[in-house]
This record gives structure tokens, sequence and C-alpha cells, in this order.
């Protein structure tokens, strides 16, 4: 009946994500239970449960490494190696151990959350309502990719920024840090003294611009993922998940983590790369 709440937990939503599930998609998750008065969302839990599934499924495909890898530890390298490859010149030698984890932790981790929204049953099984058009229409979802949230994304961010903070201080001191930012770049031989020193109230205030660019990194960090999930997932659930669609996002799905991984490879590059073999003075 229109307007009254129902559960759908029919055995076709669990096989393929259907067009009943064509509600808008709600901004915000929803609280399922809660834990001494703290909100437990739909997204949390799809976040726990995906994590969890994606270090079982790793340690499944890898095992104990070989010299002759089998298919799952060859897939794993090759992914592996691709991040590697691609982010290694923008970090630079000498912070680039201390990177590479964080790196390879956001990419799989946003990848394979961000994939998680494709399958059956994500955001199409839940509570909801039987329309008037005799679907069934899910407001109150079980389950919600965690990159649709932007709680979510923003604390993605947030922990992404710290690490970048820890890697900076660790390879480079906070003095380098403090140099990058308003110390003065021109060189006084071949600009003269008094060129030199005209340009440091110049250099100050672009240092204070490039510190405000830095508190709200987490800010378009997040907007930027989850912008792009969650309008996805909209897309999907109103165009009753059609190919072309389907096909499109999971392209973004992949392209995400690389520009979030390529950004977080940037930030460390712009302080700690200065060239290989090249000291910062």
């Amino acid at each position: 009946m229109a307007g009254k709440k129902t559960l759908l937990l029919s055995s076709l939503a669990l096989l393929l994500p259907v067009a009943d599930a064509s509600a808008a998609v709600s901004p915000a998750a929803n609280e399922l239970f809660n834990v001494f008065g703290l909100p437990v969302t739909n997204s949390m839990v799809t976040s726990w449960v995906i994590s969890i599934l994606l270090i079982i499924g790793i340690r499944m495909m890898v095992g104990r490494p070989k010299m002759v890898p089998s298919k799952g530890q060859a897939l794993v390298e090759s992914l592996l190696c691709f991040v590697r490859d691609t982010t290694s010149p923008i970090v630079g030698k000498k912070a680039f151990r201390m990177t590479l984890p964080v790196i390879l932790g956001l990419f799989f981790y946003i990848l394979i959350q961000n994939w998680s929204g494709l399958l059956p049953g994500v955001g199409s099984v839940g509570m909801g309502y039987a329309g008037e058009d005799g679907h069934f229409h899910v407001t109150e979802p079980w389950i919600r990719p965690a990159n649709a949230d932007w709680n979510g994304t923003i604390a993605l961010a947030a922990v992404t920024m710290i690490a970048w903070l820890f890697i900076v201080l660790k390879s480079d001191g906070p003095a380098v840090l403090i140099k990058d930012l308003f110390g003065n770049k021109a060189d006084k031989k071949e600009v003269g003294k008094t060129m030199w020193m005209a340009l440091w109230p110049i250099f100050l205030i672009v240092g204070v611009i490039e510190v405000v660019s830095i508190l709200i990194r987490p800010l378009t960090l997040s907007v930027r993922l989850f912008g792009n999930i969650y309008g996805g997932e909209s897309l999907l659930h109103q165009t009753g998940f059609i190919f072309p669609f389907y096909f499109l996002e999971l392209i973004v799905g992949f392209v995400q983590p690389l520009v979030f991984i390529l950004l977080f490879s940037v930030y460390v590059g712009l302080i700690c790369n200065h060239g290989d073999g090249e000291e910062h003075h």
C-alpha cells in the first residue's frame, strides 16, 4: 500500500540491482542502530564489511608470495607496480618509502568502496514503500557505498592530510616546510640585494595563501570524491542501472582513487621532491 513502509527482502533484489529502487537517493546516510548513543549508519557498516572482505580477498589471492606468482598474486603485483610507477616520480625518492603504504591503502580502499556501489543489492534492499506505479521504492537502504556518504569521505580526507603532515615533517622537518611556504625563492645573486629584499613581503603573502589552500584540501578532496560517487549512485538508481551508465560508473570508480592518490602524491612531492640526488637547503 502506498505510503506504508514495508520490508523488501525479495530474492530478485538480492540478485540484481532492480529498477524498483528508483526513489531519489538521500544525500544523508541512514542510521541502522546506535552504540552507547553513537549512530551507526548503513555507509559505516558497508565500509567495515567491504574493508574486511578486501583484506580477506587479497590474502586469499596472494597467500604466501612465491617467485613464480599465482594468477591472484600476479594481479595484485600488477596493480601495485602500476600505482608505484605512477606516483614514484611525483613523490620523489626521499619520501617515497614512507608514502607508498599510504598511497596503496588509499587506492585500494577507495577503489573497492567505489565499486561496491555497483554490487547487486546496494541501495536496493531495505525499508520503503510500494508506490501506485506498482514498484517498490526503497527509502531507507541497508547498504550504502561508503564514499556516497560525505561523512566518510571527509574523514578519509582528514586522515590523508594528517598522513601528509607526518610524512613531510618526518622526511624534511618543520624548517623545510616553513621555508617552502614562506621562504624567499629568488636567487639573491641574480636579482640583486634590493630586489631580493623587496620580494620578501610578496613571498610571505604567497605563504599565507598556500596555508589557506592546505587547510581547505580536506574539503576539496572529500567533496570531489563524494560528489562523483553520490552522483553516480543517484544516476544509476534513476535510470534503472542500464548498461551504458553502469559501465561509466565502473570507469569513474577507477578514476577517482587514481585522482585522489595523484593529488596526495603532488602534495607530498611539492615539499619533499627536489629532484633526484638534490638536497634541500
